[in-house]
């Protein structure tokens, strides 16, 4: 192991986030009321730019009418990017009139280090001005090339700059927009394409999150007619290290946190694992035999990954 380590920076349980246009105060109401672990209010891509000053108030009169907290809820706002005239003043009128309610900012189209920057420097300014106790986390979307040929450097720059970066997400039909891309599908599989086209890509996305202490998270996916194939994309990114996945709709909650979720047995092995290297710990052995395979250190690490998420989940339940 490296002498150099970054533990992971905030741990939140991120199974599902749902997106919510906040030009609907009703679906924001219903959002709060969901099972899913994170709503973020979106004032970006699912608002018109009519409607984006009237979503801006909407969004602050729900993190302050809402008892986000109580319901179990972490609560994000999706800003504009940072190229458009919006996003300086969903940023201070967000902050300065909410900061002490919302959770997180969440910050489209990241390209560079700078853009988080920005937002970091304009978020302290008010934190300070207003006196906040509490502090506001960043979130930052990958979703153009630019940023995924910069993510190892984002992620880098959260890590020893930037300690309000929190994770990383995956905005696959921005990236497929910039990528030029041969599809029109958000998420979904390319028939064109001989596997899941996106791998490469998250993978990378995963290792600079897990190298540098922050969540990995999946974007989303468009067809939410199509529940076996939100599992199959949830699925395919949980194995790669996500943690959990976008829901555009409703109906994708329940899915998202079935997938991120450890199942029962896979807990029950996780604590047999565990408990077998304890025992052979005792026995001044490195390694165990278990159901006819061996176990080591390694073999722990994983286990312990499956029990700090159950852990998560039955804290979050009581």
């Amino acid at each position: 192991m490296s002498h150099t380590l970054h533990p992971l920076r905030r741990q939140r349980l991120h199974r599902s986030e749902l997106a919510v246009p906040a030009s609907n105060p009703g679906m924001i109401q219903k959002a709060a009321d969901s099972a899913a672990d994170v709503v973020f209010l979106d004032l970006e891509d699912a608002v018109a730019p009519p409607e984006k000053p009237q979503a801006r108030k909407n969004a602050i009169a729900a993190l302050r009418d809402i008892d986000w907290a109580a319901k179990g809820k972490t609560v994000s706002v999706r800003i504009n990017g940072l190229d458009t005239h919006y996003m300086y003043r969903d940023v201070v009128d967000v902050m300065e009139q909410a900061g002490d309610r919302v959770h997180t900012l969440l910050v489209p189209k990241v390209g560079v280090t700078a853009d988080l920057y920005m937002v970091d420097a304009l978020v302290n300014q008010i934190e300070q001005a207003k006196g906040y106790t509490t502090r506001v986390g960043l979130e930052a979307l990958i979703e153009t090339a630019l940023g995924m040929a910069n993510v190892e450097e984002i992620a880098r720059f959260g890590a020893t700059l930037c300690p309000r970066l929190e994770a990383l997400h995956f905005g696959v039909a921005d990236y497929a927009a910039s990528m030029r891309a041969r599809t029109v599908n958000i998420g979904g599989l390319n028939p064109d394409y001989p596997g899941d086209q996106w791998h490469a890509s998250i993978t990378r996305m995963v290792v600079a999150c897990r190298a540098y202490g922050l969540r990995a998270i999946d974007g989303p996916f468009g067809d939410f007619s199509d529940p076996e194939g939100y599992k199959a994309g949830a699925r395919r990114a949980a194995a790669l290290g996500c943690e959990g996945k976008w829901a555009i709709h409703p109906s994708q909650v329940a899915l998202a946190n079935e997938v991120f979720s450890p199942t029962e047995a896979e807990v029950t092995k996780a604590r047999r694992i565990v408990e077998a290297l304890r025992e052979a710990e005792a026995q001044g052995k490195g390694a165990a035999s278990l159901d006819g395979k061996m176990i080591d250190a390694a073999s722990e690490k994983m286990a312990n990954n499956v029990l700090a998420i159950a852990e998560a989940i039955a804290r979050a339940a009581r």
